[in-house]
Parts: C-alpha cells; structure tokens; sequence
C-alpha cells in the first residue's frame, strides 16, 4: 500500500501526491509518463504561442498521443488562460483546450489516460463547465487566496497554491508558500496542491502539516534522466544555480522567475507596457524556447524556481517519487511519534 493516500490521491487515481507542473513552452509527454508511470501525476506542457495556432495544437495533440502510448496511468495537460490588454483571453488558450477535449473524445485510450486538466495564469471561469462536462478533472493554479476562493466558488475541483518562490509563471501577489498554504486551506474546502519550493519528502511532509494535500514541483522534474528532450546545457545551469542566481522579472502572463541572465536583465530593464504585448509574449516563449532546445542559457530566458540553489543531482523519475512520498510518510510519522501525551487535570 501507498505510504500517503488522502482525497487528491483518490480523486486522481494515483499512488503518490506528487505531481510534476506544466513546464512549458516546450515538450514534455516522456517526462510526464515517467512521472506518472512511478506513482505521481506527470503532465504534458503546452507546446508555445506559435503564429500558426493551428500548427501548434497538431503540435499539442501529438504531445498527449506520446504521452498516453508511454503511460497507462492518469496524466495530465497545463494549459495557461492567457489574455490580452482588454482581458479577452488569446487564441491558443482556447485552441489548446479544445485540442485537449478533441483527444479524448475521439480515442478511448486517450480519454482512460488524460483525466485532468490544470489552467494557469488567467481565471479560467469561461471554461469551468467545459472541462468539467468532459469529464475532466479541473486544476487551476493561484496565486493569492482571493484567486483560490474565486477558482473553488467558480467549480474547480482542485487548488494549486503556488507561492512566489516557484519557478516559471510567479505569482502577482508575491505570496511565498509558508505564509499561501495555510491561508489557502482555510480558505477552501477542496485538494490544495503546493507549487513553489518542494523538492523533496521534507517538502511533502511540510506541504501536508500547513494543510495540503500533496505538493507539484517543476525544477526538481528538469533535472532527471527522463527529461532527455531539454537541452544538457540547460539542466547544467540549474545545477550551477546558488541562492541569489535568480531574478523575477516582466513574464509571459506576469512576472516569472528564472535565473539571471543577459535575457532576463534586458527585460528587467523594459519600461512595462512597451510595445505590443501580444508579440512580446510570443517573442518570450520563443526566447524560453530558445534556451531549452538549443541550450542558450545566456540569451534565453532560463525558467527556475529559487529551490534550483538546493539541487545538485539529476534524478530518476521512476526512483524518486516513491521514495519522496516514503519519506514524507516517515517524517511525519516520527514526528507523531515526538509527541507525548498530555495528562488529565
């Protein structure tokens, strides 16, 4: 039997709460399986904001068709609510979440496999009814309490808390994980996930202790073995990452995190609101694409959670999550077993 097993494990059908976050823009079906075939929940990222959106939802489908051949296991998609200056959400947005519903509509084996779908950066409440009539299981990522209580009044099924020390997409409120878990679980009365700062079993335990009911962790995924479709270069420069190395600056839906680089210093020093933002957002993921596929870890946007200053090792997905949900088990446990009880008056 699974060492943790609470309502997010049986709501997903998983062994272990653990999942690995939407790392897009960029593929990652290998690495989701890996996850997902070990216990955890993987998940496949969006694949970027391509010009041709057509061709980057036959991208996204792709993604998911790998996936679900690697896996037998529930896996899931992260597809980010993006939106323009007048809050009209953009054109992949809605590409990719119709992609994701196409799949498991038209193949059984997809539709037994892909059973969760997490949004992120925007209020996805245009597409709560949507994704929950397919019968998807809804996650969003927030960022403040405000927005978790709006995503659970809204019908999501689960809460992804996500503090400002996580990597890639930060939060707006500037919220860390210490102070945004035990808040959000007083807030709501549905899964709350951790994002930001876990990386291994004491990440869990303490996750649980504020409240939680499992943790997600993006940078602790990057460097494994099974993530062979990023380039060498770039897990190197996360490894080499020490505390301080990273900078949040002006992102795709907001700030993001990653390390500081020549990349990220130029759009530190961009007045906000300059040029058009539409464009601006697809020349960031292309940038951040640049540094994942090529390996420019100089002048692409390199995406990290402050936790990369922890990690000196690349791990093996299939090793690795078991053995975080065992230890999680039994930190808590010898910390139940500290206690001594109170005599009666």
């Amino acid at each position: 039997m699974s060492p943790i097993v609470n309502r997010y494990t049986r709501l997903v059908g998983i062994d272990h709460p653990i999942v690995q976050e939407g790392l897009g823009p960029f593929r990652t079906p290998k690495l989701a399986a890996a996850v997902s075939n070990a216990g955890g929940l993987g998940t496949v990222s969006m694949p970027g904001m391509p010009a041709d959106i057509s061709a980057g939802a036959r991208t996204f489908r792709e993604h998911i068709e790998e996936c679900a051949a690697l896996t037998s296991r529930p896996f899931a998609v992260n597809i980010p609510v993006g939106v323009d200056a007048s809050g009209v959400v953009l054109p992949f947005t809605d590409a990719y979440i119709r992609t994701a519903l196409a799949a498991r509509e038209s193949d059984p084996a997809i539709a037994a496999r892909l059973t969760v779908l997490t949004t992120s950066a925007g209020f996805p409440g245009g597409y709560v009814g949507l994704i929950k009539d397919a019968g998807l299981i809804h996650q969003h990522k927030a960022g403040s309490t405000r927005q978790a209580v709006k995503a659970a009044e809204a019908g999501v099924d689960v809460v992804i808390a996500a503090g400002f020390e996580m990597g890639g997409h930060a939060p707006s409120k500037a919220v860390h994980t210490f102070v945004l878990i035990p808040n959000v679980t007083e807030a709501v009365d549905i899964p709350v996930l951790l994002t930001g700062g876990a990386r291994d079993g004491r990440g869990l335990a303490a996750a649980m202790a504020m409240g939680a009911d499992g943790v997600a962790m993006g940078t602790r995924f990057i460097l494994s073995h099974d993530n062979s479709d990023w380039h060498p270069a770039y897990l190197q420069a996360l490894l080499d990452a020490r505390e301080g190395d990273d900078v949040a600056f002006d992102g795709v839906y907001g700030p993001c995190r990653g390390l500081r680089n020549a990349a990220s210093e130029e759009l530190l020093g961009r007045h906000p609101g300059a040029g058009d933002p539409v464009e601006l957002t697809r020349r960031k993921i292309e940038s951040m694409q640049r540094a994942q596929t090529d390996g420019d870890v100089t002048n692409g946007l390199v995406m990290t959670g402050q936790v990369a200053s922890a990690i000196t090792d690349i791990i093996s997905v299939a090793e690795f999550v078991p053995r975080m949900a065992e230890e999680a088990a039994a930190i808590l446990r010898s910390l139940a077993a500290q206690l001594t009880a109170v005599p009666s008056p």
